[in-house]
Formats: C-alpha cells, sequence, structure tokens
C-alpha cells in the first residue's frame, strides 16, 4: 500500500533531477511583475512571419512580437505615462551574458510603427541550439547587435 503511494512521488522527484527542464524567457515589468512564459505559452500569443536576410539568404523566421510578450508584465503605456514614457529601457539578456538594450520608445506602438520579434521558428523548423530557442529580430537593423541569440530575459527600467 505504501509503496504505491510513494512511486508517483518518486517518479516526479526523478523526472526533476533527470528530464530537461523546459526553456522559458523571462520578463520583468513595472512593480515588480515577473512572468515566465514557455514556448507553449508563446505559441498562444498572435504569430508573426517576418522574412529576413540572415547571410545574404533570405529565411523566414515565426515567433511573435516583444510587446505581445512585454504586455504579460504591467508597461508604461497610457496617459499616465505620457511624460515619463520615454524614459524607459528593455534590457535583454542571453543565455552566455550578452545583453542589448532597447529605448522603450523602440518598442511602444504609440511611439514607432516599428516591431520587434522574439522568435522560435525559422523556415519552418526549431531554432538551432545555437540560436534558440528564443531570439530577437529586428527589421531595420543594419548591425546584428540587438539581433540577440538565446534570449533568456527581458527587464523593464527606467532611467534614473
Amino acid at each position: 500500500m505504501r509503496i504505491s503511494r510513494l512511486l508517483p512521488a518518486l517518479a516526479a522527484l526523478a523526472c526533476a533531477a533527470l528530464c530537461p527542464a523546459q526553456p522559458v524567457v523571462t520578463a520583468h515589468g513595472l512593480g515588480g511583475t515577473t512572468v515566465r512564459l514557455s514556448l507553449a505559452d508563446l505559441a498562444k500569443l498572435p504569430q508573426q512571419t517576418v522574412q529576413f536576410t540572415d547571410q545574404d539568404k533570405p529565411v523566414a523566421y515565426e515567433g511573435v512580437l516583444l510587446l505581445d510578450v512585454l504586455s504579460k508584465v504591467d508597461l508604461p503605456l497610457g496617459e499616465a505615462f505620457h511624460k515619463t514614457g520615454a524614459s524607459y529601457y528593455v534590457v535583454v539578456d542571453a543565455a552566455d551574458g550578452y545583453k542589448a538594450v532597447f529605448a522603450w520608445a523602440e518598442i511602444d506602438p504609440s511611439f514607432t510603427d516599428r516591431k520587434v520579434y522574439l522568435v522560435t521558428r525559422r523556415d519552418g523548423k526549431p531554432l538551432a541550439d545555437s540560436e534558440g530557442p528564443f531570439r530577437l529580430v529586428v527589421p531595420g537593423d543594419k548591425r546584428g547587435g540587438r539581433a540577440v541569440h538565446q534570449v533568456t530575459g527581458l527587464t523593464l527600467k527606467q532611467v534614473n
């Protein structure tokens, strides 16, 4: 009797130790709001396809708007931030310690029509480990410094 009750607990412990963790990207917003989003969570957001050129080859990336990801936490949107909205920025963290920064005005649709994408697929396939599971695609950037690979975190901050 006791063994039958113990088996599910042992199985859960074994899986926690041996099963690979599901990758997530963590977003931190205003007032300490935080959300961890998995590939399955991102799949529930409006999907986008963006045609891009990578090393002179056309590719199709699939994912979501960065704004849609960030909308899961508190953001400096609306009239309450009319005078301060431009003082915010987003820090993007990668698994290898790389960081990139976007001014909030580059993401907020009240400032720009520009789109930044958090993608999970390339040409219909999951991103390669060297690129994903989450990557930024920034159409219009002339250099790839903000096309961050292996994104792990997004943090909204305000200039002091």
